[in-house]
């Protein structure tokens, strides 16, 4: 393993987006998009100062010392691949994340959180887009390659770290993307709905458990109690006035 950059440091993500599908429609054709793929990176990021960190399949995993080299060499990455020309007429797009931390080097490499929230950052985005984290973006400051842009894409919900304010690099005037692939939390609304329907649930299984036994006499066995035709009628009621009203709420508030 090389030696890994201490203290303050940038971790930079890439995987390709829709890599299965690739592979089913090209075949044997796909290695070469795999070869080609990692060399256009490794040049770009290794020309930058990256230090890579680890790889498996289509995805890399790179550390930079300073935050603008990082994103320097993410943006040449992507110029580079989208100047390519890549076999059998397929298009190559790879997602990048980024983000800075202080993370601990252990003999297995890179460990905590920062690590983490780098991939996960990663994770959220589409197919040649470059996004940041705040850290990033603050030590980024306002010296940015030529041609490129900052979108301010607001806070977002990442699995396993919660919280993070997004930014995306635009590369030449190149803003058009989905929105991002987040966690997205549920709305009072949701919340209201969910409380409702397990309201119901609960009311329709205390309506179905056995009831209480009563004495007929003293010394005599109990009995279960059985429901009656009224009891069954009750019952529906009980259970279509409930539906009635999760339907008259979910119409209010969507």
């Amino acid at each position: 393993m090389a030696v890994l950059p201490g203290g303050t440091v940038t971790f930079l993500f890439t995987d390709i987006e829709g890599s299965t599908k690739l592979l089913q429609e090209l075949g044997d054709d796909y290695s070469q998009i795999v070869s080609d793929h990692r060399r256009l990176l490794r040049e770009s990021l290794g020309e930058r100062g990256g230090t890579e960190v680890d790889t498996q399949g289509d995805a890399f995993f790179y550390s930079f010392p300073r935050a603008r080299d990082a994103v320097a060499g993410a943006v040449a990455a992507q110029r580079a691949l989208a100047a390519h020309e890549w076999p059998a007429g397929s298009e190559v797009r790879v997602r990048m994340g980024l983000h800075t931390g202080e993370p601990s080097v252990g003999d297995e490499g890179y460990l905590g959180l920062d690590v983490v929230r780098a991939a996960r950052i990663c994770s959220a985005g589409h197919g040649g887009q470059i996004l940041l984290s705040e850290t990033t973006r603050a030590l980024l400051g306002n010296e940015l390659p030529d041609g490129v842009a900052i979108v301010d894409l607001g806070q977002q919900n990442l699995k396993d770290v919660q919280h993070e304010r997004i930014f995306q690099l635009a590369l030449d005037g190149d803003r058009t993307f989905p929105p991002l692939k987040t966690d997205t939390p549920k709305s009072a609304s949701d919340e209201l709905g969910d409380r409702i329907e397990r309201h119901v649930l609960e009311m329709v299984e205390a309506s179905l458990a056995p009831g209480k036994t009563k004495k007929k006499a003293k010394g005599e066995s109990a009995n279960m109690l059985r429901f009656t035709v009224i009891g069954l009628v009750e019952l529906l009621l009980v259970v279509l006035t409930l539906i009635i009203i999760i339907w008259l709420v979910k119409t209010i508030l969507f």
